[in-house]
């Protein structure tokens, strides 16, 4: 719950100001002493009730100083005729405060979770060597049939399903599987010493 606030006057260039009225300067002006004046006004109060809630004097400072970041940002929003300036600055903190709440209730990422962790580089040798196997497949492809390779390349370089390819080339999906066991067949046998 937000403490209960008054409406002090705030001293801006020696004239004294309501928190709306210094708000609304700098709503409308960015005036930086009138918003200097409200954050000397405001800001302890703030930590103070932030500390309340049970943050860490360094998380409330933190919290304190988002929450005038975003009342500098804002201040143009502001509406007197629905709360205070001070309520106003309030709600901010306190919407500041569940966002780091949350932010501090993430888990952590595991650094070593797989998907994290980087392949090791290939040294060259293994370089060459893939570079071996990708040249021995590109051309065993290429001596299969035209039809052969088409089906091969739906399948496996487009991403089709077996009847998508029977789709898109207008036959039958028996000849598409056919097409497929052929060309493994013939693969198979010209990569054969590769395994």
């Amino acid at each position: 719950m937000i403490p209960e606030l008054n409406t002090k006057q705030g001293d801006a260039g020696g004239v004294k100001f309501s928190h709306s009225d210094l708000l609304a300067r700098v709503g409308t002006s960015q005036d930086r002493e009138a918003f200097a004046t409200l954050f000397e006004a405001l800001a302890p109060r703030v930590k103070a009730y932030m500390m309340q809630l049970g943050a860490t004097p360094d998380t409330a400072e933190e919290i304190t100083q988002e929450t005038f970041v975003k009342v500098w940002r804002k201040a143009a929003q502001y509406d007197p005729n629905k709360s205070s300036a001070a309520t106003w600055a309030f709600t901010i903190a306190r919407n500041v405060r569940i966002d780091t709440l949350r932010k501090e209730n993430r888990p952590a990422l595991d650094p070593n979770e797989p998907m994290l962790v980087p392949d090791e580089p290939q040294t060259p040798f293994q370089e060459i060597e893939k570079s071996n196997v990708v040249d021995r497949v590109t051309s065993s492809i290429a001596e299969l049939s035209a039809d052969q390779r088409e089906v091969i390349q739906l399948s496996f370089m487009v991403g089709l399903s077996h009847q998508e390819i029977a789709n898109r080339l207008q036959i039958p999906l028996g000849t598409v599987k056919s097409r497929l066991r052929l060309s493994f067949e013939k693969l198979r046998l010209s990569l054969g010493e590769m395994r």
